[in-house]
């Protein structure tokens, strides 16, 4: 026979087990937030970690291109430059031509330079690993 302890961890348990399988059955993944990302022209997954970040140090740089279209950053895990996740994100604005899915910095900045798009600046901090998606 179960005491007021295991009946009240017995219901705990039917709660957490109900919650995941609604999240299960209306398609959604529990977890931190993720996405998908851009480097050198591969993707990559991601994973959201909170951290405090100080507003110094070496980051890397992410550009968010907007709704519906994945970020890019300009280093990717292997690259000598690479700063282990650590990231600093700008806004892109675009000004003469449609939002666009770039895959690489190289084609942000030269879109940056022809005027296309502005880049705004700093502003956020994180740290985020970069996957490789297959």
């Amino acid at each position: 026979m179960l005491n007021q302890r295991g009946i009240l961890i017995v219901c705990l348990l039917a709660v957490i087990l109900a919650a995941g399988s609604m999240a299960f059955a209306e398609g959604k993944r529990l977890g931190p937030p993720g996405g998908t990302i851009y480097a050198h022209d591969r993707m990559f997954r991601t994973i959201g970690t909170p951290a405090l970040l100080p507003d110094h140090g070496k980051f890397d740089t992410i550009y968010v291109l907007g709704e519906g279209l994945a970020n890019v950053a300009d280093v990717a895990p292997g690259d000598k430059e690479f700063n282990g996740g650590r990231w600093e994100v700008h806004l892109v604005e675009f000004l003469t031509i449609p939002p666009t899915q770039f895959t690489n910095a190289e084609d942000v900045h030269d879109a940056a330079m022809s005027g296309e798009i502005s880049i705004g600046p700093v502003v956020k901090r994180f740290e985020c690993p970069m996957i490789p998606a297959q």
